[in-house]
């Protein structure tokens, strides 16, 4: 050791860099070398690549490559996560062991296998080391245990893939036990929301695909005994919010992931920053998912320089287009380049869908229909021989009305009034979405069932009853047209989460008024409500209704966007839009 003097405690032995006691040290340490642990990829600002500002860095933390063999990598991985997991420990993320860290590296753009590795779980996430750390295959199974022993894996780790399989992507997942992202999950008091809204808030840039005026939708899943129980629901909502970057578990956390561990550390920090945000704003009696009426810019329209958006019927000039108020849309991509639509001033008759519009088509596909598969046996076993009967012929009908090309479709060939044989149709049916007459009145009679015992309570969106509401006070009718049986519609909003809703709805109209897609349909619908089919404004989120409406005459023609929904095309796009039926009554 050396004895020179003057030193400093280090005596001389270690470069000043790593202890920046002098200036030198300090400009050394701050000027060239990053504190985290680098990998040799690069990573990219939210957004990947969407704009000019969206550029992408060469290379992780340092500007050459820093690994050189496999075990190089594993070892910069594995300290990287032991890194991340102090840090978020010391965020208040990673308490009492809980939290933790998967990374990806290598696959099919790189010509090698995937290799995952796993922070471990029962240890102090302040406390680890790149030793604790799994090393496993897209299979789960483990091809370098840690050095430490007695460790096993986190419990994490079936939800680790879950994000790996459905967003092919993402190279690192965090998982905390956030307060914020807890207590975000109770604003809810009746802890029924499937999500948290969250809009107008600066750091909606920092977690992926959001601007600040866009709407922020975050799903929520409810908590299960272990983690590994979690991974079905996190597998459904994935599916349904292609958009977002995250899900909130009910009384537990977060899982975010990005397509770097850069990327998945700032969302994670910019969602943190949001749902404190958002409690913040609860205690102040503010809505964090309400846009707001006044201090934020909008971009007017036709020299509108009205600072909020009204909400009762107003006069307007004759520059405007005959709607009740105009804003931009603070929505998707798909209605950024389209003005938000309100009802007309003489607009009387709402037609509103259901799936998609005022209904999650997750509440169909993830309720209904397999309530349907999960019960038709015993439905059956229950009925009469002529029930059976009527049944048979109904659903013969629907088969004859499908395409020879339908996979449904050879079951016509020997399809008999057999219990057995009705039970395997209308499962292939319910798979395929088959909507037909036949099979939907079936539906509705087995639903009405569930619906009446309690074991389903039909889903409406937040904004569907104030919408329903606001409609009363100023006289307009609301119908509902869906290619569910009318029996089906009526039990969904008489039992639905918001109680029973049927009080504020004139009619309702389903596949007997005809296909949805056919343009007559809507001059059929028109002439039973008894007005022009110009006085409609009907509201769907598939593209070939809105084109099968607006080719019928009816005067205003909406698309409904929601998060699960089917992407738009240009077709699509070419319909004003909404995000909210609130946005048609001009709240």
């Amino acid at each position: 050791m050396s004895n020179k003097p003057g030193n400093g405690w280090t005596n001389g032995d270690i470069p000043s860099s790593m202890f920046p006691l002098t200036r030198n040290g300090k400009l050394s340490l701050y000027s060239h070398q990053r504190r985290w642990i680098g990998l040799n990829k690069g990573w990219t600002r939210i957004g990947k690549d969407a704009t000019e500002m969206d550029a992408r860095h060469s290379s992780s933390q340092a500007a050459a490559k820093i690994e050189e063999t496999p075990e190089q990598e594993a070892e910069s991985v594995k300290a990287l996560i032991s890194q991340l997991c102090e840090k978020f420990f010391n965020n208040g993320w990673a308490t009492g062991t809980g939290g933790g860290v998967s990374i990806r590296v290598g696959g099919p753009s790189e010509g090698r296998p995937y290799r995952v590795f796993v922070a471990p779980s029962g240890i102090q996430k302040e406390d680890m080391v790149g030793d604790d750390v799994f090393e496993l295959d897209m299979n789960q199974n483990v091809v370098q245990a840690p050095k430490t022993p007695n460790l096993r894996q986190s419990a994490c780790t079936p939800l680790w893939y879950v994000v790996y399989k459905h967003r092919p992507t993402a190279k690192c997942v965090i998982h905390t036990h956030s307060i914020h992202a807890q207590m975000a999950t109770l604003l809810d008091p009746t802890e029924e929301s499937k999500s948290l809204k969250i809009t107008h808030l600066e750091m909606l840039k920092g977690v992926g695909n959001h601007a600040y005026d866009d709407t922020l939708e975050i799903p929520i899943i409810d908590n299960r005994p272990s983690e590994d129980l979690l991974a079905d629901q996190l597998e459904s909502v994935i599916k349904c919010y292609p958009k977002c970057n995250a899900v909130l578990v009910r009384r537990h956390g977060l899982y975010v992931w990005g397509d770097s561990w850069e990327q998945a550390k700032t969302q994670g920090e910019s969602f943190d920053y949001l749902f404190e945000s958002a409690l913040r704003m609860r205690q102040m009696g503010l809505d964090p998912g309400l846009v707001p009426k006044a201090g934020s810019y909008r971009d007017h329209i036709n020299g509108d320089t009205t600072p909020s958006r009204p909400t009762k019927k107003i006069k307007t000039d004759s520059s405007d287009d005959g709607f009740r108020g105009k804003a931009s849309a603070a929505n998707q991509s798909d209605v950024d380049s389209n003005t938000v639509p309100m009802l007309p001033r003489n607009g009387k008759i709402f037609l509103l869908d259901i799936e998609g519009c005022t209904t999650s088509i997750a509440f169909v596909k993830e309720t209904l229909f397999p309530y349907v598969t999960a019960n038709i046996v015993s439905y059956l076993e229950e009925i009469s021989d002529d029930e059976l009967s009527a049944i048979h012929s109904s659903l013969t009908e629907d088969l004859k009305k499908l395409a020879n090309s339908h996979s449904c479709k050879p079951a016509l060939s020997d399809f008999a009034v057999d219990r057995s044989k009705i039970s395997s149709v209308v499962k292939a049916m319910v798979s395929a979405d088959v909507k037909a007459t036949g099979l939907k009145s079936l539906q509705g009679k087995m639903w009405k069932t569930g619906y009446e015992n309690g074991s389903i309570k039909g889903h409406v969106y937040p904004d569907f009853v104030p919408m329903l509401e606001w409609c009363e006070s100023q006289s307009i009718q609301v119908y509902i047209y869906s290619s569910g049986s009318v029996t089906a519609q009526k039990l969904l909003f008489g039992n639905s989460i918001k109680g029973d809703l049927l009080k504020h709805m004139k009619g309702h109209f389903d596949t007997k008024a005809g296909g949805k897609k056919e343009a007559a349909s809507y001059r059929i619908i028109a002439k039973a409500i008894g007005v022009p089919t110009s006085d409609i404004t009907f509201v769907s989120d598939l593209e070939a209704e809105l084109v099968a409406a607006k080719e019928a005459g009816i005067g205003n023609t909406v698309m409904s966007i929601r998060s699960g929904n089917a992407p738009l095309t240009s077709v699509g796009k070419g319909f004003p839009s909404v995000h909210s039926l609130l946005q048609l009554c001009g709240i």
